[in-house]
């Protein structure tokens, strides 16, 4: 799944459009949807659309031994 597909189903899990997540997180739905078609959206973005939308984000390398390094939230 790419990162463009996991916004839009969250999109649509929270019952919103695109165009109010971009209204949300201060960015205009040309700007947002020119970096889902490149998938350029930036960490810092994710961390946004999550705070907008009240869920958790995470980011993770996970080690072969289970060690987990790890960037993110959890609401």
């Amino acid at each position: 799944m790419t990162t463009s597909d996991m916004i839009r189903e969250l999109c649509e899990k929270k019952k919103i459009s695109i165009a109010e997540l971009c209204r949300r997180i201060g960015q205009t739905p040309q700007n947002f949807n020119k970096k889902l078609q490149r998938e350029t959206v930036s960490f810092e973005e994710m961390m946004e659309i999550a705070e907008a939308l009240d869920v958790g984000y995470e980011q993770a390398f996970i080690l072969p031994d289970g060690d987990e390094i790890k960037m993110g939230t959890n609401r």
